[in-house]
């Protein structure tokens, strides 16, 4: 790849990203509510008119979240009964009983959700089998949860982020479940613990003039959902309850509006996988609390499509599109990302959340996705839930009756697989903004919402393709700054996508109206291979000139695929393409190298350079800076993972034609 050089181009970009910015220096993101200094105060209104309050019937009751002492008997009966293989399993893993909860400050990234979650599972067993070890177990992790001052970490948004949402749904809950069974000394404990806690959450969200929010981003809707159960928890009892309510039906009744409209999840999968399961929780929380039903979301009947086409062939590993784990690192199952993704070596998906989704929507092939990712060898951070979600009665659709492709047409992503199993060929492209097309006009309606971008990457016009049991070719993995670079695409001037490699949003202050304009024109799937042509031109910032970047990308279950690209620009330019292994390149003639998976000492992709002729291909190795700690993701550490085919055309023009051909 060419340095980075300083042109107009470049001056451009970095005036994108706000002013004389050094390379690699971040972009100030705004991950929950950011303050503009304007006049009008939003959500004021939304937070008077939307319906928040606890149902009366259940004003003096507990427990009323999620449960009623009635609906516990009922769950009891299936623990003890149909589901009693099940419920065994649980209690002969329950987190609370492996190893103590961390003392204060519990600073260590992901701690305190570790924490919440053990509370949250031993607070619904010990509702189901009042057992006194797991109530002294619980009321320790519990007691831990007060002794920490900051949830959270002290250097990055103490009491107001992941963590504090993560905490206070589990005390929520534990306060909910066990409030028969504690002392009046306890509950004051534990109910001024979450008022504490849920006070600066509330102040930190709440209307103000000129705050807007970034709803469709998991640092929003995460804390939220912990605030609406402790909300509901304390309702009656703390007079802010109901304020704290109203704020998060204010707050949901946008993310739910800037949710996916087709199911595919723009920030990645593994974002999938941490933060769907939260606006579960409070749909779930809301549905039981007030008798509100918003289950009927276009993105939440389709994302089982999302689940089962993001998974590759075997369901060990994920199609990484946007800030998923550690590339070929977590492949190679090495790595802490791999230790956290794959506890025990078994994919923590949360897939279980799909069986809610199921039970809501009546939806036999739902759940069949559920249980075939079960079947998979895939785990949940919340097993059980199984108990409430899973409906016994639904019949589940064999996955033979899933269509083995899919065109997630808002945020033009297509999938194609020649089987659902394990030694099928599989491939996916991406050619479509980075919150889908439907968020350009829906951002026009709703000034109170801001974007926040950074887990999606700059990869218009990427693919990923895996054969034989093995990652052939594709992304890269989370990066703390993401780079053009990193993926299956084009450079120009090697320059990227957006403002890649200023932040760790590459798409920040970049013009949604032109990055919409990239597509996937048409895509063809059969049961033998898919053709799909992208347009990606507009993924450039405008003084790169660049007019056309067609890509067409055709893959077969025989073992070959062609990328074919024409490319059209103002002005004469160079053009460089990149081709990913996550293990080593051989380069064995003038443009034609031989790419390794990791894992495989059998399996091989060799990839050619037909054309333009006076392009010349170079190996090297794939650099990616990693994800910082919380709140400094872009100051991570940069990370050999792979190495990569560079191949820059000798001659500046103002068109060319790229054609490679993929045998695997």
């Amino acid at each position: 790849m060419m340095m980075l050089r300083w042109t107009a181009a470049a001056a451009l970009i970095a005036g994108v990203a706000g002013g004389a910015v050094a390379y690699g220096q971040s972009a100030e993101e705004s991950l929950g509510p950011k303050d503009t200094g304007g006049k009008k105060a939003y959500l004021v209104d939304e937070m008077k008119q939307l319906h928040s309050s606890l149902k009366p019937e259940l004003s003096d009751v507990h427990p009323r979240v999620y449960f009623t002492s009635q609906e516990l008997d009922a769950l009891r009966t299936r623990a003890h009964g149909d589901q009693k293989e099940f419920w065994q399993q649980r209690l002969a893993n329950l987190r609370i009983f492996k190893g103590d909860p961390p003392p204060p400050p519990a600073e260590k990234r992901r701690a305190q959700n570790d924490v919440a979650f053990a509370i949250a599972e031993a607070a619904f067993v010990y509702s189901i089998e009042h057992d006194p070890k797991v109530l002294a177990g619980l009321r320790r992790y519990m007691d831990a949860a007060v002794s920490y001052k900051i949830w959270g970490y002290s250097w990055s948004k103490p009491n107001v982020d992941l963590a504090a949402g993560h905490l206070l749904y589990a005390m929520g809950l534990a306060y909910d479940l066990l409030y028969n069974e504690l002392t009046p000394q306890e509950r004051a404990k534990y109910r001024d613990c979450l008022a504490e806690h849920a006070r600066p959450l509330y102040d930190y969200f709440a209307p103000k003039p000129g705050r807007t929010w970034s709803y469709s981003q998991n640092h929003t809707f995460i804390p939220i959902a912990g605030l609406a159960v402790a909300s509901y928890a304390l309702y009656g009892e703390v007079p802010e309850a109901q304020q704290w309510a109203a704020l998060s039906r204010a707050i949901y009744d946008r993310v739910l509006k800037t949710y996916s409209k087709d199911g595919y999840y723009f920030e990645g999968f593994e974002y999938w996988v941490f933060a769907t399961p939260w606006i579960i929780h409070y749909l779930d929380a809301l549905r039981h609390a007030t008798g509100e039903d918003l289950f009927d979301q276009p993105g939440l009947r389709q994302t089982y499509l999302y689940a089962a086409h993001s998974l590759t062939p075997g369901g060990e590993m994920m199609f990484d599109f946007g800030d998923v784990f550690e590339g070929g690192v977590t492949r190679s199952r090495k790595g802490e990302d791999y230790e956290r993704s794959h506890p025990e070596g078994n994919f923590e998906s949360n897939y279980n959340l799909l069986y809610d989704l199921a039970a809501r929507f009546h939806s036999p092939e739902i759940q069949g996705v559920a249980d075939w990712m079960k079947s998979q060898g895939h785990t949940g951070q919340e097993e059980w839930w199984d108990l409430v979600w899973r409906d016994p009665s639904l019949k589940s659709a064999p996955m033979e009756s899933i269509p083995t492709y899919h065109w997630f047409r808002d945020h033009d992503v297509a999938y194609w697989r020649s089987d659902w199993g394990k030694n099928a060929t599989a491939a996916a492209f991406k050619s479509g903004p980075a919150e889908g097309h439907a968020a350009a006009d829906l951002k026009k309606q709703l000034p109170d919402w801001h974007f926040e971008q950074g887990h999606a990457h700059p990869d218009v016009n990427s693919f990923i393709l895996w054969a034989h049991g093995a990652y052939l070719t594709g992304d890269s993995g989370y990066a703390g700054v993401p780079k053009t670079i990193d993926h299956n695409t084009l450079l120009v001037d090697g320059h990227g996508q957006g403002t890649d490699g200023v932040g760790h949003d590459a798409w920040a202050k970049y013009d949604y109206d032109r990055l919409n304009q990239v597509r996937i024109a048409s895509a063809n799937f059969t049961k033998n291979g898919f053709t799909v042509t992208g347009e990606g031109a507009a993924a450039y910032v405008p003084a790169l000139g660049l007019k056309q970047y067609k890509r067409t990308f055709q893959v077969t279950s025989t073992g070959t695929a062609t990328v074919h690209d024409e490319i059209v620009a103002d002005g004469d330019h160079l053009y460089t393409e990149a081709v990913h292994a996550d293990g080593s390149i051989d380069a064995v003639a003038k443009n034609r190298f031989v790419l390794h998976p990791v894992l495989s000492s059998t399996v091989k992709l060799t990839a050619t350079l037909l054309a333009p002729k006076d392009a010349e291909g170079q190996v090297k190795p794939n650099i990616v800076m990693g994800p910082g700690i919380p709140g400094s993701v872009d100051k991570g550490q940069l990370e050999k993972r792979g190495e990569r085919i560079e191949a820059t055309t000798t001659h500046p023009a103002s068109s060319t034609t790229f054609e490679w051909k993929l045998q695997f």
